[in-house]
């Protein structure tokens, strides 16, 4: 399916505040992101490069007074995500350098402390993407999804406990509790089709089978119409705009839509 995606920021700067935006979603697995539009109101110099996750970030100085970021994207993106039970656990020792950074415990995803959890919920399921359906499927059952009820500084410790939250906190558990099984999981930051309320959305791919599958606890079955915007260890790392100063975001909208498009 081919999608439109918009996000549109408000802020409002006290001072002169280095800023880091991340919002330049990029061709890869599962899309291929065929228009890009992007503007600055005001416009401010930008310098654009590549994190260590692989994300495009934007690097700018915003300037006292409202400032508005405008991001949008027309993207050719799966209907469906790939589900594959036969995905088998991938031993650390044969895992990518650049992965191994996803079995150890962040800010958010405290699994080292969460194994003896992740046991009990993975049961007799088979290492691998089983094992991470299990974990997916227990948080859908067991956490509540309710606007409102977590902070900025919630973990995956404080869901486990309190078993409510938002898409990031079930991504921040999911990956906790795969990570404490050794299986590598990140954190994905991005748009999806049909979410209600609209908003950006939050989920987790594991590491299995030689490749990253996406999991989504915040979802009955597996569903795909997503445009994935950034990754990383977890939510400090994905942040859509870092701000390094005194300014106020007033507002954000997000528009996800089917594109019209006639065909060729």
């Amino acid at each position: 399916m081919i999608l439109n995606a918009t996000c549109e920021i408000v802020f409002e700067a006290a001072t002169s505040v280095p800023t880091v935006l991340m919002l330049h979603p990029r061709s890869g697995l599962g899309q291929w992101i065929m228009q890009e539009e992007y503007s600055l109101n005001p416009h401010v110099p930008v310098a654009e490069y590549m994190d260590a996750f692989g994300n495009l970030c934007q690097r700018l100085v915003v300037e006292p007074g409202p400032f508005i970021v405008r991001s949008s994207c027309m993207a050719n993106v799966a209907d469906e995500i790939d589900v594959d039970f036969s995905a088998e656990f991938v031993p650390v020792q044969n895992l990518p350098e650049t992965y191994l950074q996803y079995l150890l415990p962040s800010r958010y995803c405290q699994s080292d402390m969460l194994n003896a959890t992740a046991v009990s919920i993975v049961g007799n399921a088979l290492p691998g993407y089983p094992q991470v359906e299990a974990i997916r499927s227990w948080i859908e059952k067991n956490v509540q999804y309710q606007y409102g009820t977590s902070t900025a500084s919630t973990s995956a410790i404080d869901t486990e406990k309190s078993r409510i939250g938002v898409c990031r906190d079930f991504s921040h558990l999911g990956m906790a509790l795969c990570r404490s099984m050794n299986i590598p999981a990140r954190m994905v930051v991005g748009f999806m089709k049909d979410l209600e309320p609209m908003d950006l959305h939050a989920w987790f791919e594991a590491y299995v089978g030689g490749r990253w599958y996406v999991f989504d606890a915040t979802q009955k079955k597996p569903m795909g119409n997503r445009i994935a915007v950034a990754y990383g260890r977890d939510a400090a790392d994905v942040a859509l705009a870092s701000t390094y100063g005194l300014m106020e975001l007033k507002s954000m909208s997000v528009s996800v839509g089917v594109a019209d498009v006639n065909p060729s």
